[in-house]
């Protein structure tokens, strides 16, 4: 069999003539085959990297990559808002590194979170307290890998969302109502997006030792609602110690709101802060979830002593501190109109065809055609088919 079925198939009588007769055609087919796979254009083989257009030594020639999913939205959705109008000059590099800490992916991330659309496992209630200005509600859940994941709701009654967020957002005064803060400062800060990076060592119980976090962090408004993000970087400028451990995965963000007051007046004297937190402590899971469940209360009626005195200075005249300056900048967006122009971006994306099935179309389908014009022998085809399948598979591979 094999080869000597090969040649009896093709010396059947009246071969010769269909040969003649189907020669030119084929042999159209093949030569354009190959020639479309060896001349492939590059972007043919389109799969990822950043928007770029770089022309060649020669004018005539230019490659060109894209990913969808880095598309910058359209500039009457998204802009950034700050005290001195932004310059027409363009940004510099340093500056879209500071900006690149903290991206619309990230907000987009805790616009699901918050809107219970991330596709995670169901929260677990593991508490709800309240005074007559303050109320707090937390939840919990284990996901399949990483360490315990915590939803809070905490409302306060006579606060605007703007003050709620600069008092959160202040590094400042926070070490005067948050006594687990030893140290705080600003590494760098974008005064275009309002991005900033700060480094933090927290004091921890006295069976671990202190830890250090390097947070990136940026503020999102989306008309009074702030959706404040704050996650854990890598910096390699500030060198790693055995002493404070530093965190590294850490996720600790905010959706800041007015409400209605539970006075039941109707007027939106009160701000609910909607808090996302998780981060790996580097000690197990179980044993977190056991003081966090012990010392949750303890820790969180410290905040709303620490805001009413943060009210009451700045009812007395204090000024901002640089950090709570920073919270000043924030991007401005439209929250549905911003999901609506991604989920749009990711189904074109979803929808165009890779350039790698170009070649593997143009092989397949010349090879039908090829084995239309000869004889019905299904070995005969059954050989053509898989040359064309190992033809397509090197032009995979290239």
């Amino acid at each position: 069999m094999g080869l000597s079925s090969l040649l009896f198939e093709l010396h059947i009588p009246g071969f010769s003539d269909l040969l003649v007769l189907a020669a030119p055609l084929w042999i159209a087919v093949a030569a354009g085959v190959l020639v479309g796979w060896v001349w492939r254009p590059k972007w043919a083989y389109l799969t990822s990297g950043d928007v770029k257009l770089q022309l060649s030594d020669s004018p005539n020639f230019f490659s060109f990559t894209f990913n969808p999913l880095n598309l910058q939205l359209p500039t009457s959705v998204l802009k950034t808002s700050s005290p001195d109008p932004p310059s027409l000059s363009p940004q510099p590099q340093a500056e879209k590194e500071k900006s690149g800490f903290v991206t619309e992916d990230d907000f987009r991330h805790l616009w699901k979170l918050v809107e219970v659309k991330d596709g995670g496992p169901a929260w677990i209630q593991m508490m709800d307290r309240s005074t007559p200005t303050f109320s707090y509600q937390a939840w919990r859940r284990d996901p399949e890998n990483g360490p315990p994941q915590y939803r809070s709701r905490t409302l306060f009654e006579d606060a605007t969302p703007e003050m709620v967020r600069d008092f959160f957002w202040d590094d400042e005064f926070r070490s005067k109502w948050d006594d687990m803060l030893l140290y705080s400062s600003t590494l760098e800060h974008c005064k275009d997006t309002g991005t900033m990076v700060v480094q933090w060592v927290r004091k921890f119980p006295f069976f671990c030792s202190d830890r250090e976090y390097i947070i990136g962090r940026r503020i999102w408004d989306a008309g009074r609602v702030f959706y404040c993000i704050t996650k854990g970087v890598q910096y390699p400028s500030v060198p790693r110690q055995n002493k404070p451990r530093r965190v590294d995965l850490y996720y600790s963000s905010w959706c800041i709101r007015a409400v209605e007051s539970k006075r039941g007046d109707g007027e939106m004297t009160s701000c609910e802060v909607l808090l996302f937190h998780h981060e790996d402590m580097g000690i197990p899971w179980e044993l977190a979830k056991l003081g966090v469940r012990q010392g949750m209360w303890g820790a969180v009626k410290k905040i709303e002593p620490g805001l009413r005195a943060y009210l009451r200075a700045k009812a007395e005249g204090a000024g901002l501190s640089p950090s709570a300056r920073m919270a000043h900048i924030n991007t401005q967006v439209s929250a549905e109109k911003f999901m609506n122009e991604r989920d749009s971006i990711a189904e074109v994306a979803a929808e165009k065809p890779t350039g790698k099935a170009i070649p593997k179309l143009l092989v397949v389908g010349g090879a039908i055609a090829l084995a239309c014009t000869l004889d019905k022998g299904l070995l005969t085809k059954a050989v053509i088919f898989g040359v064309a399948r190992r033809f397509a598979r090197m032009g995979k591979r290239m």
